[in-house]
């Protein structure tokens, strides 16, 4: 992921004025063993240098964001050495414990798509992903994707709380994909939004 989409995500985190906790990860590598032994490769040697790589850059991160956090920030940095393959169920573990992820998104390396996939459908928390070129504010919209669904339901509750004083909530409902609950669930939930004081509309 670019710094730049890191340092954005924590620039968006300022804007929630909340505590961030930034969580770094650095690769151990299990013992390989080959039957040619170390004629061709030093594998041990190999195995040392990626490590070590891994958690200079683990260091590397954690000075980023510290250095990028302003004074209405308050920061802490944990760096963990987790088993090669594993960042993907112990990011979405880590992130049940907050109320909200912020993940610098990038759609050019697959890695980073594969982390942001494991914590929005395996955390069961909310989670915005934060591209480099982002410059928000605050959040002062929000589209619901509605079908009356138990899971629509808790991503519209997880997104409200961080909806600006006076922000706008769009209700899209999809026709003749699946069968929805009752002839305009969209209107339905738009119209009970604006009896809770939401500026609300289907489209």
């Amino acid at each position: 992921v670019p710094d730049q989409a890191i340092l954005a995500a924590i620039d968006f985190a300022s804007k929630l004025k909340c505590s961030l906790h930034v969580s770094v990860f650095s690769v151990k590598i299990p013992q390989l063993y080959s039957p040619m032994g170390g004629l061709l490769l030093d594998v041990p040697s190999l195995v040392h240098g990626t490590e070590e790589r891994s958690k200079a850059e683990c260091s590397r991160l954690e000075a980023l964001a510290n250095g990028a956090a302003g004074p209405g920030l308050k920061i802490q940095c944990r760096s963990r050495e987790i088993m090669l393959g594993a960042a993907l169920d112990v990011a979405a573990g880590d992130a049940r414990y907050f109320d909200l992820a912020v993940l610098p998104w990038t759609g050019e390396t697959v890695s980073a798509q594969d982390l942001s996939e494991a914590v929005v459908f395996g955390s069961g928390r909310p989670t915005l992903l934060v591209p480099a070129t982002s410059t928000v504010a605050g959040i002062d919209h929000v589209a619901i994707a509605w079908d009356a669904s138990r899971f629509a339901a808790r991503a519209l509750y997880d997104a409200l709380p961080y909806l600006d004083e006076g922000g706008r909530v769009s209700v899209l409902t999809v026709k003749d994909e699946k069968p929805l609950s009752g002839a305009d669930p969209a209107g339905t939930l738009a119209s009970w939004l604006k009896t809770r004081g939401y500026d609300a509309q289907s489209v």
